[in-house]
């Protein structure tokens, strides 16, 4: 005799179903956008400095248009900056100095001669300008190796955004970039239907 009985599918279960769903086809269109950010502050250099200066610094990579957007915001320096860039790699992750691996002497249009400002520039990565060029020399005389990199200096915790000023020649505030996600609050939702199941 044939199995008549009806199977029914709990609504919660139907519910997370489509909800994973939805989270598989919103997934942005740019999957290759991986965002950096970094607290700077004068105890984060090497050796730390008491400046009462602070700033914030994001870099969006996007490895599909090979390039690099910047972004920083500070204030409180005791000096007038003289120079931006990042440095990598480390010898070890969050800690120590490397050399400068993006423009020098600085960012271009990075603002100079003041305590506070704001930063936005994009960088072709694909260009040799985007770098110091002996970062370019050193990484297999290419632009594709200086990309290669940095883009893992930053991947590995050991590249640093570092603002300089005539008061700290070697830098007056920095900050480790590290992974950064802008919407938290999708994961912690996400987390809690996982939850229900658990």
């Amino acid at each position: 005799m044939p199995d008549t009985t009806t199977r029914r599918t709990h609504p919660l279960l139907l519910l997370v179903a489509s909800l994973a769903l939805i989270a598989m086809i919103s997934v942005p269109a740019n999957a290759a956008l991986v965002l950096y950010r970094a607290i700077l502050t004068g105890p984060s250099e090497s050796p730390p400095n008491a400046s009462p200066g602070t700033g914030v610094g994001q870099v969006d990579i996007d490895a599909v248009a090979h390039t690099m957007r910047v972004r920083a915001s500070f204030s409180g320096l005791l000096g007038n900056t003289t120079a931006s860039h990042i440095h990598t790699p480390t010898a070890v992750a969050l800690t120590g100095t490397a050399g400068v691996a993006t423009t020098t002497p600085t960012f271009a249009g990075f603002p100079l001669g003041v305590k506070a400002g704001t930063y936005d520039n994009t960088l072709d990565l694909t260009m040799a300008s985007s770098y110091n060029p002996s970062y370019v020399t050193a990484n297999g005389g290419t632009p594709a190796g200086a990309e290669a990199a940095l883009l893992a200096g930053i991947a590995a915790g050991k590249a640093y955004l570092n603002i300089h000023s005539n008061v700290f020649g070697g830098g007056e505030i920095r900050g480790f970039l590290q992974p950064f996600d802008p919407t938290p609050t999708a994961k912690s939702s996400w987390a809690r239907v996982k939850s229900l199941f658990h």
